[in-house]
């Protein structure tokens, strides 16, 4: 991965937090489990992760997901906010090797890139949310893995449509190294 500048990632982490947050309260599909979405911003997320880092996307998801939770007026739900987070941190960890405007991204890359964000969704959603949700809000057990499983194996598809998409474009856009030419 190219090191980027810490202005760059800064914005980055600004841009990609509202378009987490407006991909998250104005285009999220209500699910039949009850405060349980499905969303598409976690394509977006999987994508600037891979772009910008472990860092850019852990503050993407967890501001993000504050300002959605905020935004609904019921107040943050921190369970989530941070599973969020660890879900944009592992798929940064996870895809530090995958260097899209370098290398473009190759079928290797979208195995890495899409078991990192499975790996993501199931300790995110599987494992964080759940156990924070027993131990701050004291919620049933059955009742918030039910939500944890609706909720990460919708993200997991959903990640592996639009972040695959995501960056396969932005691969394609991207001029290949030697490809300009000075013309006389």
């Amino acid at each position: 991965m190219n090191k980027k500048s810490p202005v760059v990632t800064i914005v980055a982490i600004g841009i990609g937090a509202a378009l987490f947050f407006v991909l998250g309260r104005f285009v999220a599909i209500p699910s039949p489990v009850p405060n349980t979405n499905i969303s598409i911003q976690y394509g977006l997320l999987a994508f600037m992760a891979t772009l910008f880092g472990p860092i850019a996307g852990l503050l993407i998801a967890f501001i993000g997901h504050a300002l959605i939770d905020f935004s609904y007026g019921w107040g943050i739900w921190w369970s989530w906010v941070i599973a969020s987070g660890v879900a944009g941190l592992i798929m940064g960890l996870g895809t530090k090797k995958v260097d899209i405007e370098k290398n473009g991204f190759e079928k290797k890359d979208i195995v890495v890139f899409n078991i990192t964000q499975v790996v993501a969704h199931l300790i995110a959603w599987g494992v964080v949310a759940p156990i924070l949700d027993i131990l701050i809000y004291s919620e049933p057990a059955n009742k918030v893995f039910l939500q944890g499983l609706v909720g990460g194996i919708a993200n997991i598809v959903t990640t592996a449509i639009v972040g695959t998409l995501l960056a396969v474009a932005f691969a394609a856009a991207k001029p290949k190294a030697g490809s300009l030419k000075k013309e006389n």
